[in-house]
């Protein structure tokens, strides 16, 4: 099996790449800017950090956007974090448009609404440890008990009306989409390679599911 880990410059991969080894010893994986490997990849790893503007300018300056957009229409496709937002038609993070593959905007947490049930300030960016509650079932959840905690940093999050595609929600602050799941895409706002066992749980998932 050959993974691609998609390298646009943005983001330490090193980790990411690590964890998909760890669960799949086995599997062929390469962090890679090159869009013939990752067109010839069996499964995609879509991951970023960073502010959105700079991801999406990165990645089509490495003419990545084409292989992208193939991977994520006819392979078993994960992204994570900004790899999850690249997905949307649209950011406020500089009013830069996404790839379009999921209708909704990435919205960044409304100030007035960052407080606790006791009424103390939360901090933005959202750092740190939290629950995912899993709005379906779904294969990459297999063996995930509900309301498991993952790793989180992110000052923004994707908004949609299609309910039928969000695979799992988070609140800080506000409820968010933390998860979407459509056909052969399941994208995290989350970190799985940070996130302990359940973290590589869901990447051995990933790698064991057939769309």
């Amino acid at each position: 099996m050959r993974v691609a880990v998609v390298d646009y410059g943005m983001g330490n991969l090193h980790s990411v790449s690590k964890a998909v080894e760890h669960v799949a010893p086995e599997a062929r994986v390469e962090v890679t800017s090159d869009p013939a490997r990752v067109a010839d990849a069996d499964r995609v790893v879509f991951p970023g950090q960073g502010a959105m503007p700079d991801c999406m300018r990165e990645m089509d300056a490495r003419g990545l956007r084409p292989a992208v957009l193939a991977a994520a229409r006819s392979r078993p496709f994960l992204g994570i974090c900004i790899g999850l937002q690249m997905l949307f038609e649209r950011s406020d993070e500089g009013g830069v448009a996404g790839l379009g593959l999921l209708p909704g905007t990435v919205r960044k947490f409304p100030e007035s609404a960052m407080v606790d049930p006791s009424g103390r300030k939360l901090k933005v960016p959202h750092m740190g440890w939290n629950e995912v509650k899993q709005a379906r079932r779904h294969p990459l959840w297999s063996g995930i008990e509900d309301r498991s905690r993952f790793y989180f940093v992110h000052s923004y999050f994707p908004q949609t009306e299609e309910g039928a595609w969000v695979g799992g929600t988070t609140e800080y602050g506000v409820p968010f989409t933390c998860a979407v799941a459509r056909d052969n895409i399941f994208a995290v706002q989350f970190h799985p390679e940070k996130s302990d066992t359940a973290g590589l749980r869901l990447l051995a998932n990933f790698l064991n599911w057939n769309p």
